[in-house]
């Protein structure tokens, strides 16, 4: 007698290959609806499923998961962060948790090289003057921006994304700097010249632009607060790619309205899609849509890890991507 098939359920629209595959091997409950399903419809899901497949805009607390029942035993996140889930409530109740580690790497170090490309040199100025039908011919002190090479560039977090960053940076000319909760290995960072600063303080202070790779955990909350954004030279750039909640973003706001902080190039915001106003206003400001992990290839790279943990699951093992409560 064969196996009753998990049943699965979606809480986004997902790359159709991923669908049509998860569709294939499990009972898969797809989701046409693009935005995010509310609470109630949230625990409804959990209660109704074996394996639930959020994204980083479904928020799952202990008081959901209290409600959502017996039958749900894995929730697969789609995608690497799992800060929007009560992980550690979750595995009291006897549910694993899984994620996409490592698959948007490449795609988001892209996204902060480009942002600090974006906003040195001024490259949306410019593309608001050409659509805009205002630009009259080159002249020698129009748009002037600052040269990327030879900044120095101080990594905030040096994980996969942080070393990414790094080695586009390094063949930029760039002089590569970070602070971690952990110096790298020796061989590790002579591949990008990097050098390690124990104090986030002393290092924010010299460095040119900054670019923000840590996740979002209590310990890293604000972690660019107001004093240490004074820090920064009034001259630095400030890239933020990971999670918006690791900068107070009203300080960095008014900082950059005063002309404290040259610029920032964000496609996280601390709110989510609510973002500060006076951020939109300001021409020396990159605003993204959170576009970093934003490419077909790695979309379906992270369905395909999300499978990956299902079907393990499914077949009596532990998900190659468990999430350890207290390891992030």
């Amino acid at each position: 007698m064969s196996k009753p098939r998990l049943t699965v359920t979606l809480t986004r629209p997902l790359p159709e290959p991923v669908e049509a595959r998860l569709s294939e091997l499990f009972d898969c409950r797809l989701r046409s609806d693009p935005a995010p399903m509310t609470r109630d419809e949230l625990v409804a899901a959990m209660a109704g499923s074996d394996v639930l497949v959020p994204t980083l805009t479904d928020h799952i607390d202990a008081p959901m998961l209290a409600q959502a029942g017996e039958r749900l035993k894995l929730i697969a996140n789609y995608g690497a962060g799992v800060d929007h889930i009560d992980v550690a409530s979750a595995r009291q109740r006897g549910v694993l948790v899984s994620n996409t580690p490592g698959v948007v790497t490449e795609d988001t170090a892209d996204m902060a090289m480009a942002l600090i490309l974006g906003v040195t040199r001024r490259i949306p100025e410019g593309m608001a003057a050409m659509q805009a039908g205002g630009w009259q011919g080159w002249e020698p002190l129009a748009f002037l921006g600052g040269r990327v090479g030879g900044r120095r560039l101080g990594i905030l977090g040096m994980g996969r994304i942080g070393l990414a960053v790094a080695r586009r940076a390094r063949a930029f000319g760039m002089d590569i700097h970070y602070h971690n909760r952990k110096r790298l290995r020796p061989e590790t960072e002579a591949e990008v010249a990097a050098t390690y600063w124990d104090s986030l303080d002393q290092m924010l202070a010299r460095m040119d632009v900054v670019s923000v790779n840590c996740p979002h955990t209590p310990s890293t909350f604000h972690l660019l607060n107001a004093r240490r954004l004074k820090l920064l030279k009034p001259s630095a750039v400030v890239v933020n790619t990971s999670r918006g909640e690791v900068i107070d973003e009203n300080a960095l706001t008014r900082m950059i309205r005063a002309g404290e902080i040259a610029g920032a190039g964000l496609d996280v915001y601390e709110r989510g899609a609510e973002i500060n106003p006076r951020l939109r206003e300001l021409p020396n400001v990159v605003l993204l849509p959170h576009m970093g992990s934003a490419t077909v290839e790695g979309r379906i790279e992270m369905g395909e890890k999300v499978i990956l943990n299902v079907k393990t699951f499914a077949d009596g093992h532990r998900p190659p991507d468990l999430v350890v409560p207290g390891m992030l």
